[in-house]
Formats: C-alpha cells, structure tokens, sequence
C-alpha cells in the first residue's frame, strides 16, 4: 500500500503542474508522462530480456539435441537444459521481469480511478479517467464526445497490434522453433505458445474496453512503448564489416 500511495501521490502533483497547459486533461496527460517514465526506467530489464531471448535462439539447436539424447528421461532432459541456460548466462524467466515490474503502476491507476473517488473531475478531452467504454456509449455513443477518445484509443491498438502481430510472424517464419516430437511437454508447451502469442496483442482491445479510462491509457501507452521497443531492441544486426555493425543491446 505505501508504494501505491507514493506513486499516487507523485501523480497528483504531476498533474497539478500540467494543469497550466493541459487543463482538464492534465491528469490524463500525467498518467502517459508517467507510464513512459516507467518503461524508460524499465528499459535496462527489457534490453537483458531481448539478450536473454537471442541467446535462447542460439541455444535451440543445443537444446534440441537434449531432447533427442533424453527423450525417455524428462527428469534429466530438464536438469541437462537447466546446466545449458546455466552455463551460458540465460534465465528462462528473463522476459516475464519488464512485466511483473509495470504491475504496481496498473493497479495504481485501477485503483484510484475504479471507485470515481480519488479521479472525480479528472477527464481526458472531455471523456472522464473514472469511466468506462460503456459509460461513453451512453452519452453519445460510439461517435459522441467522450466515445470518440475510445475510438482514438481502439484505433491506436489496433495499429499496433497489427504491426505486433505482422512483426511476430515474420519471425517465427525466419527462426522456427524445433518441433515437437511428443517426449517433452516443455516443448509441446512452447511450440503452441508461438502461435497463440502474436494474437495476445488484439486482447487489449478488450482491456481498454472494460477498464477504468486512467488505466486504460496506462495500458494504450505502455503497449505502444513495447512495440517500438521490441522493434528497436530485436532489430536485424549488420555484419562486421559490411557498413559496420551496430553495437549489441
């Protein structure tokens, strides 16, 4: 609770200093500062957590030789991975970290903004930060005032889950995952997380639906940061000496 009050806190003040130029939508305008101030203070984990993923891909062929070799021992087949990803630096858990660490500030902004207490007043261009999508299509509806914000922020989401999605599958295609040959439910596991995860992206869609507006710009600001970032941080590196090569992340 004292990191929820402290983070709420420095919202308050943030959007008090907006207020000169911003105005209603100050509070508003301070939950997207914020959300990017944490990515930006996150981006370290995210940048060990693209290594961690590359050095994973590196380490496929390595581990599919493990499978073979341990087909009929999954007990040894997972201790003998273990010692791989040990011995090479990796965590198998490195990717979930830049998660669980947004995790505080989401539920900061659901909380103060769920009851209508704490944000009363507060709006973002008309459209109130205690709302919902729902409450929007009753004053107006889909094209009214406060649901066309809705409409800005869908739109948003669905651009960049496209391009999530469009940049996902062109990866899987150029560096597929090892079958599964059946002997490792790890590996069954993870084949069938590849395809469902690009499409995990449109499910914002619904969570900018049913939150709390606050929240949802947090979520709208946080995936779009994602995107880029993934885009930056998992760019096509130029080989040495060809123009020169671009500095590991």
């Amino acid at each position: 609770m004292h990191v929820f009050a402290t983070l709420g806190a420095f919202l308050s003040h943030l959007a008090d200093a907006l207020v000169p130029l911003f105005g209603a939508s100050a509070t508003g305008v301070a939950i997207i500062l914020l959300t990017l101030g944490v990515r930006l203070a996150l981006h370290p984990l995210a940048r060990s957590a693209a290594r961690g993923e590359r050095a994973r891909t590196a380490l496929a062929p390595e581990v599919q030789k493990l499978r073979k070799r341990h087909k009929n021992d999954p007990e040894r087949l997972m201790r003998a991975t273990s010692e791989l990803y040990a011995e090479a630096g990796v965590s198998p858990w490195g990717g979930i970290l830049p998660l669980l660490a947004q995790l505080p500030v989401f539920f900061v902004m659901y909380h103060l903004f769920s009851t209508g207490s704490s944000g009363e007043g507060h709006a973002l261009l008309g459209a109130p930060l205690t709302g919902r999508w729902a409450d929007a299509l009753g004053h107006g509806g889909v094209t009214g005032p406060h649901g066309l914000v809705y409409l800005g922020l869908f739109a948003l989401v669905a651009a960049v889950a496209t391009w999530t999605y469009t940049r996902a599958r062109k990866a899987a295609a150029a560096a597929p995952l090892p079958a599964a040959d059946g002997t490792d439910p790890a590996a069954a596991m993870m084949a069938k997380a590849a395809k469902v995860a690009p499409l995990l992206s449109f499910g914002t869609l619904v969570t900018v639906a049913v939150v709390p507006l606050a929240a949802a710009l947090y979520v709208v600001t946080s995936t779009t940061w994602t995107a880029v970032e993934r885009a930056v941080l998992h760019r096509p590196r130029t080989p040495e000496g060809a123009g020169g090569a671009i500095p590991a992340t």
